[in-house]
């Protein structure tokens, strides 16, 4: 018995080595990074490893809003307002996987000449004053996304402190009083201009109390919040439909990697 057990044995790791698992065969060890002199920083290829697709493209598994005004199209995550279903009060629709504190999140958005929307990060689920059957409203971070390019990727605390960082701005919130601007990233109109009618890529860069909003590539506001008392350390992640004539605005591609 002992000699057949031996004998299926030494076959299993010969049908592992022949397939490259027991042994590693035909995979070259990766030699540790070594700084030299002529290296520079470089752009990213592709993701980073470690982003995770929050969704599938094909249902609203694991997002909650209401139907009226989200649904999945073509792959796409839709949110629309038509003549019949005009809101008064701002609507979301959530995503209920976790709330993330320090992470990245990356998609694409494209949203009709007058619409506004926006993407909320460490936000909370609120009641709504102004539409008490709106089981969807939230408070909290968010990169601004509209048509008409007046806030993209400026950072608004829906419900609670507001302008937090204008496009181009680099601030610092530091309570009872409004945020300082520290510094300048580029100029607010030029800036604008990243933001084409097609499809745009959004990357949020959220890391303890720094919150750095990027379109295209490129760098729009970064926000330091020094606002312990009124801060959120982490929280729920939402699109907007927002109050305003009909709309419509569509996110893809949508990936989150949390620190």
């Amino acid at each position: 018995m002992m000699t057949a057990k031996r004998g299926l044995v030494a076959m299993v790791c010969v049908v592992l080595l022949a397939m490259g698992v027991a042994s590693g065969a035909g995979q070259q060890p990766t030699a540790p990074y070594v700084p030299k002199q002529s290296d520079r920083p470089a752009p990213a290829t592709e993701d980073e490893p470690g982003f995770q697709v929050i969704f599938d493209g094909r249902t609203l598994t694991g997002w909650e809003g209401n139907p009226t005004y989200w649904r999945v199209e073509n792959g796409v995550l839709v949110g629309e307002i038509t003549p019949d279903t005009v809101i008064k009060s701002n609507t979301f629709i959530i995503w209920r996987g976790g709330r993330p504190k320090d992470f990245e999140l990356k998609l694409d958005y494209r949203i009709t000449p007058v619409g506004n929307s926006g993407l909320n990060y460490r936000s909370a689920s609120v009641p709504d004053p102004i539409t008490p059957g709106n089981r969807f409203a939230m408070r909290g971070y968010q990169f601004d996304i509209d048509g008409p390019k007046r806030y993209i990727g400026q950072n608004y605390e829906e419900k609670g402190r507001l302008f937090m960082a204008m496009r181009g701005q680099v601030t610092r919130v530091v309570g009872g009083r409004p945020p300082v601007v520290v510094a300048s990233i580029g100029d607010e109109a030029q800036l604008a201009t990243l933001a084409t009618d097609g499809w745009n890529a959004v990357h949020l860069s959220i890391r303890g109390n720094t919150l750095m909003h990027f379109l295209n590539g490129r760098l729009l506001s970064i926000t330091i919040d020094d606002d312990a008392a009124n801060r959120p350390a982490d929280g729920l992640i939402g699109m907007q439909v927002h109050v305003g004539p009909p709309m419509k605005v569509e996110y893809r591609n949508i990936r989150l990697k949390t620190w």
